[in-house]
């Protein structure tokens, strides 16, 4: 049995050392860059957070689907040298499967060349709902990069989180940022998000494909600039607006600003998170700003997801919603100190011993 099933979208990150150019130098065609070492690592919310969530101890079990590829055994070996039970990934026979090339310039977050491949027909399918029914934690993430989940505005995604809630399991979605040209960024994901998050408990995305997805004329109008255009009295409205749909605990990812909470005040809706071992009453109605840790950044791959299992780590510890908070920016942070998504993150206990040890906290704040 397994603490969390992370399910949904799994890929293969290809990721070329070149923190030494300047962003600017990639837009000069014809040139030829001598950059460093290949690493290839598993990347996508499952792997991500299932892989994160592993290096803290937590018994998890993953599912997604992949091609029947090069790729694909890259990915499954990979995953094997992390002990991880790769038993319920699905293989889809004449598929590729899903890969990214990593972009990670000098100071410059990353740019993916991102290929959906076997992705694009990743359903509930490939979700075993016995295993499902056995964990204590559901999380799945990136429906933008999941195009068959988010037909029909978003039916097929919302139909997996009413039958795993019916289960009595708690359910957690994360998100991924759609690409404004291509088709996820035609999606209507107003309506996708409306229809699913009555059916979702723990819902933190980051900010900007928060902002894109519900609101697009501010996201459009900051041009790029979003994290210093942000107040707490924004996020606590955003907040608000999310929680009247459903969940119990919503958030946003604030990257190198931090991490913000917010929990529902209905003791009712608590309750579906009574198998997570919680005071309820110290998370009703909670609201909280998390500013990040202080870190030399290596590369900032899977930082959110991180993050997010940094979190669901903490609840199943049964840590309050401050504690809570801190630990999944810690755990974030330790990830943006290795240049892959998961090889940064530490054991559970020993991220506690760096915490408790007076980690300082960034400058960088709303």
């Amino acid at each position: 049995m397994s603490d969390v099933i992370v399910a949904g979208h799994l890929c293969l990150d290809i990721l070329p050392a070149m923190q030494h150019l300047q962003p600017s130098a990639l837009a000069s065609p014809g040139r030829l860059f001598e950059v460093g070492p290949l690493t290839f690592a598993t990347g996508g919310a499952v792997s991500n957070v299932g892989l994160a969530l592993r290096q803290l101890g937590v018994d998890v079990g993953l599912m997604a689907a992949l091609g029947d590829d090069q790729a694909a055994q890259i990915i499954r070996a990979i995953l094997k040298r992390y002990g991880v039970d790769d038993q319920t990934i699905r293989t889809h026979p004449q598929q590729t499967s899903s890969y990214s090339v990593v972009l990670a310039a000098q100071g410059q977050d990353r740019i993916f060349l991102h290929h959906t491949g076997n992705n694009a027909i990743f359903s509930a399918a490939d979700i075993d709902e016995d295993r499902v029914a056995q964990a204590r934690i559901f999380h799945l993430g990136y429906p933008p990069l999941l195009p068959a989940l988010v037909t029909d505005k978003g039916a097929p995604l919302a139909e997996i989180f009413r039958r795993v809630k019916a289960l009595g399991v708690v359910t957690s979605l994360d998100m991924a940022h759609p690409d404004p040209s291509g088709a996820s960024g035609r999606v209507d994901w107003h309506a996708v998000l409306y229809k699913t998050l009555p059916h979702v408990d723990l819902f933190v995305p980051s900010m900007e494909e928060t902002l894109f997805m519900l609101r697009r004329q501010d996201y459009e109008a900051w041009q790029g600039q979003v994290l210093q255009r942000l107040s707490l009295l924004y996020l606590r409205d955003l907040a608000e607006e999310l929680l009247a749909l459903g969940p119990c605990l919503v958030g946003f990812k604030l990257g190198e600003k931090g991490l913000y909470l917010r929990a529902s005040d209905d003791e009712a809706r608590l309750q579906a998170l009574s198998t997570l071992p919680l005071d309820q009453a110290a998370w009703r109605g909670y609201e909280g700003y998390q500013p990040a840790y202080q870190v030399q950044v290596v590369g900032t791959t899977g930082a959110g997801d991180c993050c997010y299992a940094g979190l669901l780590c903490a609840m199943l510890h049964g840590l309050g919603p401050d504690e809570s908070a801190s630990l999944a920016a810690a755990v974030g942070a330790c990830n943006v100190e290795a240049a892959d998504a998961t090889s940064g993150v530490l054991s559970y206990e020993a991220t506690c011993a760096r915490l408790a040890a007076g980690w300082p906290l960034s400058d960088e704040r709303l």
